[in-house]
């Protein structure tokens, strides 16, 4: 399923491959107060719509995976990381992408406060 989405006013946007029918609820510091639904997807199967000038990004914890923001509306559209086997993969904030039926999802509970 190829699906597009992007943050609230449109300067950030992207394009990704993959299955989207399931997405992953963390509980992390971060995840918890943004409350995002990931999806993973190899990096390979991500790409940027829009300039990567108008990303700004945090790090926290470890510094391994980078969480992109819109500095203008303050969404989080998707997050990108190298997995500890090296590949590199984007999470994908589902909701961010109008297509998706966020109440259809199967949502998996990721406990990342204990890690």
């Amino acid at each position: 399923m190829r699906i597009t989405g992007n943050c609230h006013c449109g300067k950030i946007a992207f394009e990704a491959e993959g299955e989207f029918g399931a997405a992953m609820e963390c509980n992390c510091s971060l995840c918890r107060r943004k409350g995002v639904l990931l999806a993973f997807v190899p990096r390979n199967q991500f790409q940027l719509a829009t300039s990567r000038e108008d990303l700004s990004s945090y790090q926290f914890n470890k510094h391994v995976i980078t969480h992109y923001f819109c500095a203008n509306c303050g969404i989080a559209p998707f997050s990108e990381a190298t997995m500890p086997d090296g590949k590199e993969m984007a999470a994908i904030n589902l909701r961010c992408v109008p297509e998706i039926d966020i109440a259809a999802l199967t949502v998996t509970q990721y406990d990342g406060a204990s890690r």
